[in-house]
């Protein structure tokens, strides 16, 4: 009787395994939204958007940028292009979507809180081995970074 009922539970193990659904991240086309709904109208530039976040701590809106890198793993996170400087790191707020690898050399409008707030070492390595940085690129982290971050609610492919 032991042996029949750790059977079926097995059977209904594997099974669920099985079907699961595996969410997939839609491919980096025009027009395709990640997150809350979000449209590209009132977007500013990362250029402004560094302007807005000299005189204030604090930006609520919709940036628009090239993104030029993307979270290996599972696309967790991505980065925004700035002229001259490092780009900006955006991340998802709860983690609540992903980014396709795709998405590397697209322009979208990024909606939610960007800050100037300062980076720990340790959060710098791990974003750059996510990045899939060399162990040597990563053991010259060696200072706390203050620049802008945002958390975006929605993700809106424009090119």
């Amino acid at each position: 009787m032991k042996k029949i009922i750790l059977f079926f539970a097995l059977a209904i193990a594997v099974s669920t395994q099985l079907y699961a659904q595996k969410k997939e991240i839609p491919s980096a086309k025009p027009g395709v939204k990640y997150g809350k709904e979000i449209q590209a109208n009132k977007a500013i530039s990362v250029a402004k958007l560094e302007k807005e976040l000299s005189s204030k701590n604090t930006f609520n809106g919709k940036i628009e940028g090239k993104v030029v890198e993307v979270c290996k793993k599972k696309g967790c996170f991505m980065t925004l292009q700035r002229d001259g400087e490092e780009p900006i790191m955006v991340r998802f707020k709860d983690y609540g979507f992903f980014m396709p690898a795709d998405i590397i050399g697209k322009t979208v409008v990024v909606e939610g809180v960007a800050k100037r707030k300062e980076t720990s070492v340790a959060s710098l390595q791990h974003a750059a081995k996510d990045l899939g940085k060399s162990q040597a690129e990563i053991n010259q982290i060696t200072q706390p970074k203050n620049d802008i971050n945002i958390v975006a609610d929605g993700v809106l492919v424009v090119r």
